[in-house]
């Protein structure tokens, strides 16, 4: 069996980290290139940093915070938010990003997936997924999850893969911030369903949860922010715990 990654993730708002529930109400959560470089520290096999409001804003991520964070780590780093085109790809790898991730531009514009890869590799292209749970169906969110749209979670990660994404983010709406456990179930049957790696995000509020969405869910990475944040679980603590319980780890 692979082994499991664990994925803090910098949710960054005017040029802080910041952490909220079901994507609102926001809190300061510190530095991101302070907190990016304890992450690297501790162990963490990857980084992922989203610029939340960059898509609503229709600005581009800052390059410049993206290579100061690139310089104060030694692990793999996953950029996103504001992102549609092949130049702005080029500037976030330019400037120290491994991989990117793409969204609401993807769902606008679903041969974005095709164009990035072509160009950059389908292992730096990242597809991630917001969606909640309407009428008992998972519905795919845009802007930092505000705009429902007519895609159905599902559908939509089998196109995003076999239009090129190497790896897919799938994030519950419902779950985030709740700290009450990953989307087990989703996670499960989405890994049932595409042949890329998937990473577990929203929920994370114990350490078994992370347990859970390895065995239940088989998800291939989990991320989490505010439980790392916040020091409520240390990253070392984590994947001690996870050996202890046959979780494959770094």
């Amino acid at each position: 069996m692979l082994t499991k990654r664990i994925i803090p993730c910098l949710d960054i708002k005017d040029g802080r980290t910041v952490k909220g529930v079901n994507f609102v109400s926001l809190r300061d959560a510190g530095d991101p290139v302070e907190l990016a470089s304890r992450y690297a520290e501790e162990g963490a096999d990857e980084l992922v940093f989203l610029d939340i409001s960059a898509s609503e804003e229709k600005r581009k991520t800052l390059a410049k915070m993206v290579r100061d964070v690139a310089r104060a780590i030694d692990i793999p780093f996953t950029v996103g938010g504001g992102i549609s085109s092949v130049e702005d790809v080029g500037v976030l790898l330019d400037n120290g990003a491994d991989k990117v991730s793409i969204n609401s531009s993807a769902v606008r514009r679903p041969e974005l997936i095709r164009e990035l890869a072509q160009r950059f590799g389908t292992q730096c292209i990242v597809v991630a997924i917001d969606a909640k749970q309407l009428n008992g169906e998972w519905i795919v969110h845009l802007v930092g999850g505000k705009v429902p749209t007519e895609r159905r979670l599902f559908e939509w990660a089998k196109e995003a893969v076999e239009r090129g994404a190497g790896e897919l983010l799938f994030t519950s709406m419902d779950h985030d911030g709740t700290k009450q456990g990953f989307a087990n179930t989703a996670l499960n049957e989405l890994s049932k369903l595409v042949q890329v790696p998937i990473i577990a995000s929203g929920g994370a509020g114990t350490m078994n949860h992370f347990v859970d969405t390895f065995a239940l869910g088989n998800a291939d990475a989990a991320l989490a922010a505010s439980v790392f944040h916040f020091k409520e679980i240390s990253i070392p603590t984590l994947k001690t715990y996870l050996q202890q319980h046959k979780i494959p780890v770094r």
